[in-house]
């Protein structure tokens, strides 16, 4: 499913709305250009996920980690920095890309594909479509639960 988001603000509600449809375990990647979106949206998820203290990119620190409410733990990795999947595996990315208490998003994925984990990898990428319109491709599997509910406000599915 293509999704048209019109505004930064929707972006971040569209995180918010699919934080709620992910599972623990779970490893998001965000694939898209430099300033696509990719860091709104994964503070959209935090927002959804109950995360309130300030989100920012991990471009320079690599991971962020959030504790959630319940005691389990949110990581956004931004791979931008890395060099190959050896620089990957030197500061520990399988404690984050495989941790049953965590919901994982990874920024610039392809950076490290042979680290990912098959299932429950989940692949959206974020593109330009226009100055502020945002084109977010979803998979099939998370369109289905995301039809369930009402779309943010801004969010419109792309009509073929």
């Amino acid at each position: 499913m293509i999704l048209l988001s019109h505004s930064e603000d929707a972006t971040l509600a569209l995180g918010s709305a699919i934080a709620k449809l992910l599972s623990f375990g779970q490893v998001v990647t965000l694939h898209g250009d430099l300033g696509a979106g990719k860091t709104v949206f994964s503070r959209g998820v935090a927002r959804g996920l109950g995360i309130t203290e300030p989100v920012t990119s991990p471009t320079f620190t690599v991971v962020q980690e959030y504790r959630l409410p319940d005691n389990r733990m949110f990581f956004h990795l931004d791979m931008y920095r890395i060099d190959n999947e050896q620089a990957a595996l030197a500061f520990g990315i399988e404690d984050f890309l495989f941790a049953k208490d965590a919901i994982t998003l990874v920024e610039w994925p392809e950076r490290i594909p042979q680290l990912l984990p098959v299932p429950p990898v989940l692949p959206l990428r974020l593109e330009h479509a226009d100055h502020d319109l945002r084109k977010i491709t979803i998979p099939d599997e998370l369109a289905s639960k995301l039809r369930q509910f009402p779309l943010p406000d801004g969010i419109e599915v792309q009509s073929n």
